[in-house]
């Protein structure tokens, strides 16, 4: 899946200075980072929604959606997918609970 990822995340980088009035993307990020976050959000509760109402093709496609928004927020906010994997590798191979109780907060 890294692959899809990195693959999709470099598509966004070049639309990031993208005419807002041709680019999705570039009409997100000009928006700015509240805005991005919003969609985010709004993504995540759709994906919630469609889960609940047990439509597995829905969950699909909300979730497409919501990876999307999280690449955008990732570009907003100057993150790399490569750093987000790194975190996740750190968590590999440990307990969740013990993950998240060793969270400093």
């Amino acid at each position: 899946m890294s692959q899809v990822i990195d693959r999709l995340f470099a598509e966004l980088e070049t639309r990031k200075g993208a005419d807002p009035k041709s680019s999705y993307t570039a009409q997100l990020l000009q928006s700015g980072k509240l805005k991005v976050a919003r969609k985010l959000g709004e993504e995540a509760i759709e994906t919630v929604l469609a889960a609940v109402g047990e439509d597995k093709a829905a969950v699909i496609s909300e979730s497409a959606d919501l990876l999307y928004h999280l690449l955008v927020l990732w570009l907003a906010c100057d993150v790399v997918p490569k750093e987000v994997y790194a975190a996740l590798e750190a968590r590999s191979g440990q307990s969740g609970l013990a993950e998240k109780a060793a969270r400093k907060r």
